[in-house]
This record gives C-alpha cells, sequence and structure tokens, in this order.
C-alpha cells in the first residue's frame, strides 16, 4: 500500500482535512470527550414533540451546558485548562443561538463561524471577554468561507451519521426512536465541538500568513541596492 500524503499545514488545511483531522481528536481523546454530547442530546430529547417556537425556552435553558461541553471540548483538543473567562464568552456567543436555528441551521452555523472561535482563543491565548470577542471576530473574517464550509460540513456529517446510527440501532436492537436518537446525538454531536477547536488553528494561521503578506521585511527593498536611495 502506498502512504498517504502528509496533511496540508493549517493554513492551507482543507474542508475535509478539518473534518479528518477532528475525527482523529475524537478518537485519541474518545473518553474524556463523548460525554460532551450529553447536554446537546437532552436538549434534542426535550424538544423532540414541540413546536419551533416551543423549542426556543428548551435550548436557552440548555445553553450554560452547551456552553460548558464546547469550552471543555476545546480545553481538551488544546490541552489547556477550562476557564471562566471563556464559559462566559461562550455563552454570550451562544445567547441566539435558540433562535438561529428555529427557522435553518445554516444561519446558527453562519454566526459561530464569524465569531465562535473567540472561545479556543480565549483558552489558548488566555484573553479577557472583550478581547477574546475582537480575536474571535479577527479569526473568522481571516477566511470565513473556510470557517463556514467546515463548520457546515461537520454538521451534515453528524446529521447524516446520526441518521444511519440511530437506523441501525433501531433496526437492529428494537429501540424506539428516541432512544435510539439519544444514543446518536452523544456518540456523533462531540465532532460539532471539536471540529470548532480544530478550526482555531487554521485561521489563527491564516491571521499570521496574512500579517506577513501585509509585512515584508523592513531590508526586502534594500537588499541588492548598491546606492543610498534618492540617488541616481
Amino acid at each position: 500500500m502506498r502512504d498517504l500524503p502528509p496533511p496540508l499545514p493549517p493554513a492551507e488545511r482543507t474542508v475535509g482535512q478539518v473534518i479528518g483531522e477532528s475525527i482523529r481528536a475524537y478518537g485519541n481523546d474518545f473518553w474524556r470527550l463523548i460525554l460532551t454530547g450529553v447536554p446537546l442530546a437532552a436538549a434534542d430529547q426535550a424538544a423532540a414533540h414541540h413546536t419551533v417556537l416551543g423549542q426556543l425556552p428548551i435550548f436557552f435553558a440548555a445553553g450554560p451546558f452547551i456552553t460548558a461541553a464546547y469550552v471543555w471540548a476545546c480545553a481538551v483538543v488544546h490541552r489547556v485548562r477550562p476557564t471562566t473567562t471563556a464559559f462566559l464568552v461562550g455563552l454570550a456567543i451562544y445567547l441566539p443561538f435558540p433562535v438561529l436555528r428555529a427557522g435553518f441551521a445554516l444561519p446558527a452555523v453562519a454566526w459561530f463561524a464569524f465569531i465562535g472561535l473567540a472561545v479556543p482563543a480565549s483558552l489558548v491565548e488566555g484573553l479577557p471577554f472583550r478581547a477574546a470577542l475582537a480575536r474571535g471576530r479577527e479569526l473568522g473574517r481571516a477566511d470565513y468561507v473556510h470557517a463556514f464550509g467546515s463548520l457546515a460540513a461537520l454538521v451534515v456529517v453528524v446529521g447524516i451519521g446520526e441518521q444511519a446510527l440511530q437506523t441501525l440501532l433501531h433496526s437492529q436492537s428494537g429501540n424506539s426512536y428516541r432512544a435510539g436518537l439519544l444514543l446518536a446525538d452523544v456518540v456523533l454531536s462531540p465532532l460539532l465541538y471539536i471540529g470548532g477547536a480544530m478550526l482555531y488553528h487554521d485561521q489563527a494561521a491564516r491571521v499570521r500568513s496574512r500579517g506577513a503578506d501585509l509585512h515584508p521585511p523592513l531590508d526586502a527593498d534594500t537588499a541588492g541596492r548598491a546606492d543610498p536611495e534618492g540617488q541616481p
């Protein structure tokens, strides 16, 4: 068998590689990360038979727990300790989520792609609340298409995986629909948080790359010039 080519550096990483690296990170710390799927799974269970408006208070109430799951996933992926500041940043970002997801998932994905990386930025860079939000916007804008595409692809992959796992569990063991949904949510939804944590590397590298392009070395123009500037 031929060896696979080495992965691209974060500044050039594709959407597919973000998904692949997220799955790899999940496998490396499966038992530390799987419980991050419980809050979203519980919210989905509670909201299963409610109208769109009836689901709003359920997801607002689940906000602190879903936020804590994201902070923990980021802390595990980046090998840092979770902080209160990161939790407060994540909670502030989460607040519009129940309304954004009410109609369709894409507005919520667009919002998190724009500013959601403030949470890993707060953890990794040790930023205070306002600086973390500003950094999150900077990271999101560094390559918004990549950020949005990566998160949207993760949502699609998790959604398809949940449907497949739910069907398998239901057909093989006779579990109810809601039990299958619960297990599928718990097992697969952590990938959404892990993907957000992994995306931080990509966007931070893109910010650095853009800064290097905007600020060339000071002696770049003068290298090789024999005469002082201003002389013929």
